[in-house]
């Protein structure tokens, strides 16, 4: 008895690329192919890019969350006083904060003092954040010194104080002008609290990028804050930058357990988990509509697989009559769509990371084309259309657009390895 050919053995593959190439006229569906194969590459190529620019969306929201705020805040639980408040300042700040920065995975623990205060100039004012910090934490402060639209003179900061742009142009401020903080929690006299008015130099003015940072914080040096609030010898908090802030579990533990017992966290994920929330159903949400978009490309291939099928009948009952198992007839359409499917994946993997790579060039040639406007930061809030090619991304798209394809593949292939021969010969 003669052993069974091997699968997708070399005369399978020879059969299947006869099929592809088959002109209309010798019964093969080559214009169908064409058409399978376009609507595989522009599905994958569409959920490459789409996917791309989701990631940079990500991580210029993250990178706009971030800014100049801390990835983990330290704070203490305080502790009851004769009065029955509670005192939640850190007294021994420099040494938390020294013991907190020799943390693994972290690069930086700055102690902060912390106030709300109203600040004026001219008759305008507005109600601002006061972060008392030293002049070289500060000067490490992603955010504050390298962005595009500060100004002034930061090394003057011990002169003076920094505000954010918004701030200063609520009040009518700039560098150089004195401007008034109004604190209600003043000195104490014997006909109670008067609120505490202090005047300083606008030294710097900084854009973080962020609204609520630009349009509300100020900056003060570390002494200078621990008088005005009444924080003599003590912080309000840690404020804790880390190497990767998207990883924050790893770090956490160690942070707490470095600050003592006494110390609490919040995290950057604490403050904004809604808005990441958010991203993550959208994404799924994207993803899917996506999904669904690959699933109808793929579906092309199995309308011409089912003409390929229809129109080889002929050929069909032949091969099986000399002597081709079902297997084989079924490998050899399986490979044709296949071979579609796998096609248009690389060919929808390359025109997509093409696009993630090269997006800056090819978005400034439609602004261009389209005579400006096609994308106004004013209204988006950003100047460009973001993109991060990911090797996961590209991977998942690959995995289901292959996954599909082989899939809905197989229907019309075992159809044909299962027809009867003599049906198949008998009007011919």
């Amino acid at each position: 008895m003669a052993s069974q050919p091997a699968p997708f053995a070399p005369f399978e593959w020879k059969i299947a690329w006869r099929y592809l190439r088959a002109r209309r006229a010798e019964g093969g569906v080559s214009v169908m192919t064409w058409i399978s194969l376009i609507g595989i590459t522009l599905a994958v190529f569409a959920l490459i890019a789409t996917l791309a620019v989701r990631s940079g969306f990500r991580s210029e929201f993250v990178g706009t969350i971030l800014g100049a705020n801390a990835h983990v805040t330290v704070y203490s639980v305080g502790e009851m006083d004769a009065q029955g408040r509670v005192d939640r300042t850190i007294p021994d700040y420099d040494a938390m904060a020294g013991k907190v920065a020799q943390v693994p995975g972290v690069t930086r623990a700055a102690p902060l003092v912390r106030g709300q205060v109203m600040i004026a100039q001219q008759g305008r004012n507005a109600g601002v954040q006061v972060l008392g910090i030293s002049a070289e934490d500060l000067a490490s402060l992603p955010g504050i010194t390298d962005g595009e639209a500060s100004y002034g003179d930061l090394a003057r900061f011990g002169e003076g104080i920094a505000i954010g742009s918004g701030v200063a142009r609520t009040i009518g401020a700039s560098v150089g002008d004195r401007v008034k903080l109004i604190s209600p929690d003043g000195a104490k006299t014997a006909f109670g609290t008067s609120p505490r008015v202090n005047a300083y130099e606008v030294v710097y003015v900084f854009s973080a990028g962020r609204y609520d940072i630009d349009n509300t914080r100020v900056y003060m040096p570390f002494a200078e804050a621990q008088s005005f609030f009444n924080r003599e010898g003590v912080a309000d908090e840690i404020e804790v930058m880390v190497e990767e802030p998207e990883a924050l579990d790893k770090v956490v533990i160690p942070i707490l357990v470095a600050a003592g017992d006494a110390a609490r966290a919040w995290t950057w994920q604490d403050a904004s988990g809604g808005f990441l929330r958010a991203l993550e159903v959208e994404d799924n949400v994207m993803f899917i509509i996506l999904s669904i978009l690959v699933l109808i490309a793929a579906m092309n291939i199995v309308s011409g697989l089912i003409m390929l099928v229809k129109n080889k009948g002929r050929d069909i009952g032949i091969l099986r009559t000399i002597g081709l198992s079902e297997g084989s007839v079924l490998r050899v359409f399986f490979i044709c769509g296949a071979f579609t499917g796998l096609i248009g994946t690389a060919l929808g993997v390359v025109l997509g990371c093409l696009f993630a790579i090269y997006i800056d060039p090819i978005f400034s040639f439609v602004n261009y084309a389209m005579g400006g406007g096609v994308w106004d930061p004013a209204i988006r809030g950003i100047y460009a259309l973001p993109a991060e090619l990911h090797l996961s991304d590209v991977l998942k798209a690959v995995g289901l657009s292959l996954g599909l394809s082989f899939f809905v593949t197989y229907f019309p292939a075992r159809r044909a390895a299962r027809m009867n021969p003599v049906e198949a010969l008998r009007y011919e």
